[in-house]
């Protein structure tokens, strides 16, 4: 299968990294300046899994890109969802299955928009990297999943075909027949983390050890819990005992990359994972309150205002 990785950083260019290291055709779809610096130093990745770097890795920009892929996975912030749309058509063909692997729901209402339903996969994956100062992937925990599926829960021909591609790379794939619920859990799981972390501007173990915070936590989780059941994907038991102990754990040090993203006053998925998780919650339960869930996007906005006006004072100064 000829594969598709829109972009080469930290979560895309993980996986498709990883996939060019078991000997995959991966082509990865970049700007400019990442193609020169790509072509010039290789893709390195730092791992605790261990160090690798992809010589001459193929890359592709949007200008030249040509021609239909088999696979096109998808891994961008949301903000940029639209522009990665528009790059990547050319290479989405009658054929070509595309498997995104970001937050939330509201992107695959985007991708069924443009490609068709029926070329969209449900995709979730679990990994903590960042890029560093030179360009490489440093992959920060252990962690490195990638779990995809058709999202009517069929067992395909093409769900075995990529489950094929990715058997021997050096990461975890895993197929699902259940991928929509699974990427609710995740959801659910992430608006609590990003939303708490990021309103408190602290870690799990500073709000718990706070006086209300524990159960503000759990009152968070709560509500995203009933806007997956009320959208039909009720989180399931054992999920949402092992959520409701990673996020009341005393002393935990976890915190959600959107605060590491607001300390160094970077964009954020505000609207993507609360703003419409809570749009959701109208539609499921008109009327209902969601106080949680609301304090966090009004001090996610307030953020994104902020930085509007002081990039808007920067650049005129």
């Amino acid at each position: 299968m000829r594969v598709l990785v829109v972009g080469a950083g930290a979560t895309g260019g993980y996986f498709g990294a990883r996939l060019a290291q078991a000997g995959r055709d991966v082509t990865f779809l970049v700007r400019g300046p990442r193609a020169a610096h790509l072509a010039a130093h290789g893709l390195e990745v730092r791992s605790p899994h261990g160090d690798f770097r992809i010589a001459a890795p193929a890359t592709v920009t949007a200008d030249r890109l040509a021609g239909s892929f088999d696979l096109v996975l998808l891994s961008c912030k949301a903000y940029d969802l639209d522009g990665a749309i528009e790059a990547v058509a050319p290479a989405v063909g009658p054929d070509t299955a595309v498997l995104p692997i970001l937050n939330g729901m509201a992107h695959l209402d985007a991708l069924d928009a443009r490609f068709g339903p029926e070329r969209v996969l449900g995709g979730s994956c679990a990994i903590a990297g960042t890029l560093g100062p030179a360009g490489e992937i440093v992959q920060m925990t252990e962690l490195h999943s990638l779990t995809f599926g058709e999202r009517d829960g069929a067992a395909t021909e093409r769900m075995a075909r990529i489950a094929a591609l990715m058997q021997g790379a050096a990461f975890t794939a895993r197929p699902s027949e259940r991928i929509l619920l699974e990427m609710w859990e995740k959801w659910v799981f992430l608006a609590t983390l990003a939303g708490g972390t990021c309103l408190m501007r602290g870690t799990v173990g500073d709000i718990v050890g706070a006086p209300g915070g524990r159960d503000f936590m759990l009152g968070l989780l709560d509500e995203c819990r009933r806007i997956a059941a009320g959208a039909g994907h009720t989180p399931r038991d054992k999920f949402l005992a092992a959520t409701q102990g990673t996020l009341t754990a005393a002393d935990s040090p976890m915190t959600a990359s959107m605060l590491r993203d607001i300390a160094r006053g970077a964009a954020i998925e505000a609207d993507h994972i609360i703003g419409d998780l809570r749009r959701r919650g109208d539609k499921a339960e008109p009327g209902a309150a969601f106080p949680h869930l609301d304090a966090v996007y009004t001090g996610l906005k307030t953020y994104e205002r902020r930085r509007a006006r002081e990039r808007a004072a920067g650049a005129a100064a």
